[in-house]
């Protein structure tokens, strides 16, 4: 019964992508963009957003649903996106039942860097058509 989503790999993680997230979401927690920051916190240099990796896999559903068709999505936070790391993110339907006469779909979903480290791990619920 396994159908597998089209994966989505984004381009390698930039200093400029996370100054475009700290604008776009008002998260400007300088261990995101200012290295002394971060280093002076014991990380060797600043990292993603956790929610930016979030977005990176509603981005993975609403290429495949459309994003009314998400019913929820819980996600949780494996280990942190470094700087340079390029991402891939992957999900797959694991179940198929109904609710309510709604025809509905549990997809497993994850990002993982280009070692096959896993960043996030979630769980999507997802009306079919």
């Amino acid at each position: 019964m396994a159908e597998t989503l089209p994966p989505l790999t984004l381009p390698p993680l930039s200093r400029h992508t996370l100054a475009l997230y700290c604008g776009a979401s008002g998260d400007h927690n300088p261990i995101h963009v200012d290295s002394d920051f971060a280093k002076a916190a014991g990380m060797p240099d600043v990292f993603a957003h956790g929610m930016l990796s979030a977005a990176w896999l509603g981005r993975l559903l609403t290429n495949w649903v459309p994003q009314e068709a998400i019913r929820s999505l819980d996600i949780r936070f494996v280990a942190i996106t470094h700087v340079g790391e390029t991402i891939t993110c992957t999900g797959e339907v694991v179940e198929k039942f109904q609710h309510q006469g709604r025809q509905l779909a549990r997809v497993k979903l994850q990002t993982a860097n280009q070692d096959g480290i896993v960043k996030l791990s979630a769980e999507a619920v997802v009306a079919l058509p």
